[in-house]
């Protein structure tokens, strides 16, 4: 990539991306520094994961792992779960509980408490005068790397930057409204999935924040009547293009579901008919009539609300072209049995193989496959302008909030691209 490729129009906005930046070593390692370990608050978790002391979840921001903990005095911490003796794993497990607080490595049983604190290192002293580390060695200049933890809403998030403003301002009033939207009283887990793809994790970003391809590549959607373009529905985008919501209203009245089909390019081939209809049944809980909620929080969490599903999907970026999908689904701590067992059967529609978001993962992987080879070539992403609004509707026949997520990149990564480039380096 070059001065003259560089992801970004002649113009002022992100319109078109250099294929590069999906299969660039060296973009992806600045990522690391530039955005996750940058200006940003990254998603580690949630709160109810942590209830009680000792509980643990091991997570990444960007690349980097790390253990986030409920803390004896119920403060919640977060570190980078890298010994600092060898650098080896010290947290083997994705989530548990650890009721002494005691995180040992394996390798020479160096101990941490919650807080990441060294507390721990066998014969430190040494043994009958020998060994031993100096009598200056300090155990307190030895703790695992720590991040800054804050919450909102019951989301966890942290970051590596001691001096970024905080997480509600960089969520914004719109987000965080949102936000509590979907988070509207305590919550608890009801399991997860893992979802491995091989393709960028910005592939995957692009994608949740792209209401064009809905009616398009999710066939179930309007054979099925949950989704069409011309339903009531709405887009905002944060001013910085970081953040995006997306809401649609359930349809109005009967549903006509050959009516939904009418406007879709493709349709299902044979019978298109659920031995299950209970599947698709919507049951409003929130104060309002909508039925899907994908809102994407820059740069590593979408929290969704489809039909009755709720969830968080983390995106893990393991290399240019590996990314993790981390599905945490949830339902409210006070839903009655028969509600649980509901929410369970629409999660149906969702996940790795869900019946509506499965083929993401293969959009996601074609667009790498499709892309290797063809850096100084570009992407052409102005369906509905060439600008980034604020605000939408109705969604579907655009591309605003994907450019909004260029904006963004680009206002952390621009200085890094032109520098990568200028070393003929990206």
């Amino acid at each position: 990539m070059n001065a003259e490729t560089m992801p970004v129009t002649a113009g002022s906005e992100p319109t078109a991306v250099d294929y590069a930046v999906y299969h660039s070593q060296a973009i992806f390692t600045a990522e690391q520094e530039n955005i996750f370990r940058g200006q940003t608050w990254c998603y580690l978790g949630l709160e109810a994961e942590l209830a009680n002391s000792g509980d643990f979840r091991s997570t990444h921001v960007g690349n980097t792992p790390v253990v986030v903990t409920r803390a004896v005095d119920g403060a919640i911490h977060a570190w980078v779960n890298r010994c600092a003796h060898k650098g080896a794993t010290v947290c083997r497990s994705l989530r548990g509980n650890q009721a002494d607080g005691a995180f040992v490595c394996v390798y020479h049983q160096w101990a941490y408490d919650a807080t990441g604190a060294l507390v721990g290192v066998p014969f430190r002293r040494g043994l009958k005068g020998v060994g031993g580390y100096s009598k200056e060695f300090n155990m307190a200049e030895h703790s695992l790397e720590r991040l800054r933890v804050e919450t909102f809403g019951g989301l966890v998030f942290g970051t590596f930057n001691p001096s970024i403003a905080p997480l509600e301002d960089f969520l914004g009033p719109v987000m965080r409204k949102y936000i509590q939207r979907v988070f509207q009283r305590p919550v608890k887990v009801l399991g997860y999935a893992r979802q491995l793809m091989a393709g960028n994790w910005k592939l995957y970003s692009e994608n949740s924040r792209d209401s064009y391809h809905g009616g398009l590549l999710h066939l179930f959607y309007p054979t099925f009547g949950i989704y069409r373009q011309s339903q009531e529905s709405a887009g905002l985008v944060s001013d910085e293009g970081y953040h995006t919501v997306f809401t649609v209203s359930k349809p109005k009245g009967d549903v006509d579901y050959g009516s939904f089909g009418d406007e879709a390019n493709r349709e299902m081939q044979g019978e298109a008919k659920l031995q299950d209809e209970r599947l698709l049944a919507f049951r409003p809980e929130i104060a309002d009539d909508v039925g899907l909620h994908i809102q994407s929080i820059f740069p590593s969490v979408v929290v969704q609300q489809i039909q009755n599903t709720l969830a968080t999907r983390q995106i893990v970026p393991h290399g240019t072209d590996k990314t993790e999908l981390v599905w945490t689904y949830f339902g409210y701590a006070d839903d009655d049995e028969e509600t649980t067992r509901h929410r369970l059967r629409n999660l149906n529609l969702v996940g790795p193989s869900g019946l509506i978001s499965m083929e993401d993962g293969e959009a996601v992987e074609l667009c790498q496959q499709g892309t290797i080879g063809a850096e100084g070539k570009r992407s052409f992403v102005e369906m509905g302008g060439d600008d980034v609004r604020p605000s939408y509707a109705p969604m579907g026949m655009d591309e605003n909030s994907v450019r909004g997520f260029w904006k963004g990149y680009l206002g952390l990564m621009g200085n890094a691209l032109a520098d990568l480039a200028a070393e003929g380096r990206a």
